[in-house]
């Protein structure tokens, strides 16, 4: 790597307006770094108070991203994951509430003994420790800075960044600023103006940023660079073109194009070889050259802010790429379900999904999606709460108890077919308390489960409070319901599905959080197949133009 072996920074920030990407900016330029050799991680920091987004609603938020050591996280930790080799942990999401809840206690054991506690320097400090922390271990981290320039809430965290500079050298710390370029149709051109002001901004922070990504609907021309450069101090090759593209993976092959990566080793001092993108032009030529077209309906409780489902949403892309196909995602408002015949919703789904959630809403509205499933033999797979409305439903229509429900819905049913985990009945308090992280899970031989993963012990990650009740298993179980994945100890459900059925499977963890676009979780890889042998059986008129499939390594 480099001369001196020191760990380098790199510190993204974002400008103008929030939901810019510098998240998926952060990953793909983690991506780029990682494609020279070098070891990468990522640092998210939310400038929020809340300790972490587990009480948070995800029609705020957006999903929570749970690690394998159960830390609940920011969703951009995700991106993280999708984009690079490195798995997240705990320590790669820090926030506000975190901060000062750790000073706080310091400061009452008497570690600050005869001080002033204060912003500067021990909230700063707290920061910065939690930056190396990150980055132990690696070459280089990319830290992202949430929020907006100019925020109030993430003052701290820009003082602490600038900070690093001086504490680390310039050949060690680098600055990159996301911002906007809108092009303004009456005017006719793009516009720098608000890229001048979030620069103008950043740099009253005592920040000088060393490369702009600027976000913008179409490429940058150079005499639009040039202005920027100008009037931001910035040198002319460090203005990058962040604009649209058709697919997110698209997005470190167009940065590689603008050079990104070359000007990071640069200004870092970093020896590398040239980046391998081989892994990336397959991804994105596969996205392109689709040979079939699948519909996937997601029942969901939280469809009107899309990000509540990101890392369903990519994983569904996922089985789509290891498919060669092109998906089509329709968001179903479980509430509409609740009424009317599901069918006139769901009839045109090659597959159908029922995400995680909380509460009582829409819950019938699932169960009536996984019964329209069953009975129309549609793919199906139930996460977490879709096994569980799938539990339900099996248990009214097929075992004969007509008020089968779960305890979470219904405290005093007469058929708690799921109810709370034994060590969850104590638990008063909310934040970081439910079943969390990776678990083992042993899968039973001769299961399509095991079809799928191609062994027999696994490890998932969880997010519930609630389980499939074990007193009705055997019934489940004679209904044609199995449960083909348990705990090592055999009492907690883990996997169930339905032989005969053409793909019918729920999983009380959630798969979606471990998938990659180059390795796509067996369990969508086969639903996603699934779907397209389903389009081929019901589209004769269009069965002769699907060509052989094959999985995408």
């Amino acid at each position: 790597m480099d001369r001196d072996n020191k760990i380098k920074f790199i510190f993204v920030s974002g400008g103008v307006v929030s939901s810019l990407g510098k998240g998926l900016a952060a990953a793909s330029l983690g991506a780029l770094l990682e494609a020279r050799g070098l070891r990468v991680t990522l640092l998210k920091m939310d400038p929020y108070i809340n300790v972490d987004p587990g009480t948070m609603s995800p029609l705020q938020h957006g999903e929570v991203f749970v690690t394998d050591d159960g830390a609940e996280t920011d969703l951009d930790l995700g991106h993280y994951e999708r984009f690079l080799e490195t798995r997240m942990s705990r320590r790669n999401n820090c926030t506000t509430g975190q901060i000062y809840d750790t000073v706080i206690q310091k400061e009452r054991r008497g570690d600050y003994l005869g001080a002033t506690v204060q912003v500067i320097p021990h909230i700063t400090d707290e920061i910065k420790k939690r930056i190396r922390e990150a980055a132990e271990g690696f070459d280089l981290a990319i830290v992202e800075v949430g929020g907006t320039v100019g925020d109030i809430e993430s003052l701290p965290f820009f003082e602490a960044i600038r900070e690093f500079r001086w504490d680390y050298g310039r050949d060690n710390v680098l600055y990159v600023h996301l911002t906007l370029v809108p092009f303004i149709p009456a005017a006719g051109e793009l516009k720098t103006k608000p890229t001048q002001h979030s620069v103008k901004e950043l740099t009253g922070l005592g920040i000088q940023p060393d490369i702009l990504l600027c976000r913008s609907d179409r490429p940058l021309d150079k005499k639009v660079k040039a202005k920027i450069a100008h009037f931001c101090n910035v040198e002319e090759n460090c203005v990058i073109s962040a604009r649209d593209v058709e697919s997110i993976y698209e997005v470190p092959l167009r940065f590689h194009e603008e050079g990104l990566d070359q000007r990071v080793v640069e200004k870092l001092n970093i020896w590398t070889g040239a980046p391998n993108l081989a892994k990336w032009k397959r991804i994105v030529k596969t996205v392109q050259n689709p040979k079939v077209t699948v519909n996937v309906a997601v029942v969901g409780k939280y469809v009107n802010l899309v990000d509540s489902y990101k890392s369903l949403h990519e994983a569904i892309a996922h089985g789509a790429i290891a498919n060669e196909a092109r998906v089509v995602i329709d968001y179903v408002d479980a509430e509409e379900l609740e009424k009317g015949n599901p069918g006139a919703r769901l009839g045109a789904a090659d597959a159908i999904i029922i995400p995680g959630g909380f509460g009582e809403r829409g819950i019938e509205g699932k169960i009536r999606a996984v019964r329209y499933a069953r009975e129309s033999r549609v793919p199906i797979l139930g996460i977490c709460l879709g096994l569980q409305m799938m539990v339900i439903e099996i248990a009214r229509d097929v075992v004969g108890l007509k008020k089968a429900n779960s305890r979470e819905v219904q405290e005093d049913t007469p058929d708690p077919v799921i109810h709370i985990m034994e060590g969850q009945k104590a638990v008063d308090r909310k934040g970081g308390t439910m079943r969390l992280g990776a678990y083992p899970c042993v899968i039973r031989s001769g299961s399509l489960a095991l079809a799928l993963y191609r062994r027999s012990r696994i490890a998932e990650r969880h997010r519930h409070r609630y389980e499939v009740n074990n007193a009705y298993r055997k019934a489940l179980e004679g209904a044609g319901f199995k449960a083909t994945g348990t705990s090592p100890d055999d009492q907690l459900v883990e996997i169930m599905e339905l032989p005969g059925h053409p793909w019918f499977l729920g999983c009380q963890f959630h798969p979606e959080l471990r998938s990659r676009p180059w390795d796509c979780h067996p369990l969508f890889r086969g639903l996603l197949r699934a779907a397209v042998v389903r389009h081929a059986e019901t589209a004769p008129e269009r069965s002769a133009k699907v060509r052989p499939l094959k999985a995408v390594s």
